[in-house]
């Protein structure tokens, strides 16, 4: 949580200030973080300098409270990105000390975190990290024992017997961060389940190496690695089961590299029946065309909800208008895949003219197909192709005198999530009305309704699990302006209202009985979502298909509804 924070708030504050933003020191123990921070021109800046300008940022560890003092007077703006956890830490150390009370910090004496704290104990502080160095300490008429946050917890047990044994008047905190205890905790159950654990982690992480220390002593292989680059398959193809854990400075878009990138073993060992699966679960995502179908089978659902037979244009429409703005964004939008997806990233680099041939062919079609269905289809799907198009574009000229803040469509905040949500639903419950006499009907809308809600949710889903990413190259999207657990909560809600709107326009005779069919996609996409919160289901090829698969599962149910009725 305090890393997580830390890096939100330096991000956050370098896109929304003009301002000079600096660390006081390395941020976390992250080289990629530092790397990705060195990029976007934040500085680490290591001593105080006599004057300074811009913003300033403490670092997750904390520092002495005479460094904030010193920094405000050089002349910096001081943002204070201290881990709450810390903080918690140096309280307990400044009321104690007020009162005359010598803390004994449990910690590494080079360790940033211990340094701070140190700051706070003043004259009567002194540091240990094994029991030996406590027992060179004299004795106190009164002290307090602390801990580091990321100390290992086995080690403040043995301190706390030794001071029930020798000082028993000593004041003992258990300031150890309640997340690395369960990560310990974690690694130690993990242990008994697989055959090998991956430790990602800055290699100058003290609680990644514990966490390493941790699962050697319970007799496991250890894969300790900083990025998924490091990773040996060919020694991890012959493991049966391997379990993931992870330092706290390590930022999930590198958990979900590593796990992305096992996920790739199938298509590198020997031929099982994995490999031709998970070759073809790839290919269909990394060329769109399994969005394309899904498109394709929501326009069909929404048509025979309505009634109407005669579809089949429309299907072509929905499945190539989408396919060529989804291309077409991976394409123009490739900075946030760098972090939340490289392989494609990779992919789009390697092919980019094949896929930018695919994409305007694509769009090219579905346009002539409109065409052929009339003046109004043909200009509606023309002004979407060009907003669609244009999304990365800068609208307003660099020589323009007053630059407005929003210059291209995608600096709207969540104008992404919202707009492909909209498209999906005209593409495929408003172009198969065209044939209906009566033209926008209940049934028209709420069809709309119904399939521009499902999108919504599928798209902020994945936004959801790009959030880091995203964070990253400046995107704003919903669940970043809304938090993950706000919009998750959100997107639960919507698809219960999905499921409510095909049961209730089913029973009311607005729809056929069609909807009471396909209000299980929606509830299915739910338990989807549910396992992936409960982590019984990773960010991977494997989600991301699933969750394309509902649609899929759409066309498929109207399908066999189809052929029964």
């Amino acid at each position: 949580m305090g890393v997580r924070r830390a890096v939100e708030i330096v991000l956050d504050t370098a896109h929304q200030q003009d301002a000079p933003v600096r660390t006081y020191g390395p941020l976390i123990h992250n080289p990629q973080v530092l790397n990705t921070f060195e990029e976007k021109g934040i500085k680490i800046e290591n001593s105080v300098p006599e004057n300074g300008t811009g913003i300033i940022l403490i670092r997750a560890h904390g520092v002495p409270p005479a460094i904030k003092t010193s920094l405000a007077s050089a002349g910096f703006t001081v943002i204070d990105a201290t881990c709450p956890r810390v903080i918690k830490v140096q309280t307990i150390i400044r009321k104690h000390a007020r009162k005359g009370y010598a803390s004994i910090i449990i910690g590494d004496k080079d360790h940033p975190e211990v340094v701070g704290l140190l700051g706070y104990a003043g004259v009567k502080g002194y540091i240990a990290d094994n029991l030996k160095a406590l027992n060179e300490l004299p004795e106190f008429e009164k002290a307090i024992i602390v801990a580091q946050t990321t100390q290992n917890v086995r080690l403040l047990d043995d301190v706390r017997k030794w001071a029930s044994e020798r000082y028993p008047h000593y004041k003992i905190f258990n300031t150890i961060c309640d997340s690395t205890e369960r990560r310990q905790a974690e690694v130690l159950r993990l242990a008994s389940l697989v055959d090998a654990i991956i430790v990602v982690g800055g290699h100058n992480s003290g609680n990644t190496r514990r966490l390493s220390e941790i699962a050697e002593q319970a007799g496991k292989q250890v894969f300790q690695i900083e990025t998924e680059s490091e990773l040996d398959l060919d020694a991890l193809s012959s493991i049966a089961c391997v379990g993931i854990t992870a330092g706290a400075s390590t930022p999930n878009w590198i958990i979900k590299r590593v796990y992305r990138k096992l996920e790739t073993l199938p298509a590198k060992g020997a031929f099982t029946w994995r490999k031709p699966i998970y070759l073809l679960q790839r290919s269909l995502l990394l060329t769109n065309i399994m969005v394309a179908m899904g498109a394709g089978s929501l326009c069909f659902a929404c048509a025979r909800l309505q009634g109407i037979d005669f579809f089949y244009p429309q299907i072509l429409i929905a499945a190539l208008y989408v396919q060529s703005m989804h291309i077409l964004n991976h394409l123009m939008g490739r900075q946030s895949d760098r972090f939340n997806d490289p392989e494609r990233s990779a992919f789009y680099i390697r092919y980019r003219l094949l896929l930018s041939i695919l994409a305007i062919a694509a769009g090219t079609a579905g346009l002539l197909t409109a065409y052929g269905m009339g003046r109004t289809p043909f200009l509606i799907l023309l002004v979407m192709s060009m907003l669609g198009f244009s999304y990365n574009l800068k609208l307003i000229p660099d020589w323009f005198p007053k630059q407005p803040k929003y210059r291209r469509i995608k600096d709207i905040p969540g104008s992404k999530t919202i707009l492909i949500a909209v498209a999906w639903g005209i593409v495929s419950a408003i172009f198969p009305s065209f044939e209906k006499m009566g033209g926008l009907d209940l049934s028209v809308l709420l069809t709309f309704f119904w399939a521009t809600l499902f999108v919504f949710v599928r798209t902020a889903f994945f936004d959801v699990l790009d959030m880091q990413g995203d964070r990253i190259v400046g995107k704003e999207t919903l669940p970043i302006l809304m938090g993950e657990k706000r919009t998750l909560r959100v997107l639960k809600h919507f698809l219960l209202i999905s499921a409510a709107i095909l049961v209730l326009a089913s029973a009311s005779g607005i729809f056929n009985l069609l909807g009471f069919a396909l209000a299980a996609c929606p509830l299915l996409m739910l338990c989807v979502i549910l396992a992936n919160e409960k982590e019984l289901m990773l960010p991977g090829i494997h989600l991301e298909f699933l969750i394309e698969s509902h649609f899929i599962l759409v066309g498929i149910v109207t399908l066999v509804w189809s052929i029964l009725a």
